[in-house]
């Protein structure tokens, strides 16, 4: 059996893991944006969102998740992405 702080620890580890999946998608932005350039597709493709959201939905079904809380996550790192995208063009909300 498990101590709880054995747990905290391992619960940790994964808050970690995501972080860096974070870290790692937001990073892909430089290379998104400079696709959508060549494609010549706005930074916010709302019928790519969608996609995403839907891809999420599928996978929270899957697993047996909260289909609305990953949704939300998910709409979270699109916005990250997209401001990202938008710093990178020179479009961020600066003071």
């Amino acid at each position: 059996m498990s101590t709880i702080k054995e747990v905290r620890n391992e619960l940790e580890q994964i808050d970690s893991e995501i972080m860096q999946l974070i870290h790692k998608r937001v990073g892909m932005a430089a290379k998104v944006l400079e696709a959508k350039k060549l494609e010549m597709i706005n930074i916010n493709d709302p019928a790519q969102n969608t996609v995403v959201l839907d891809r999420a939905a599928d996978a929270a079904i899957e697993l047996n998740l909260d289909v609305s809380a990953v949704k939300e996550i998910f709409s979270i790192l699109i916005r990250m992405n997209i401001e990202r995208q938008q710093e990178l063009r020179g479009e961020g909300n600066l003071p």
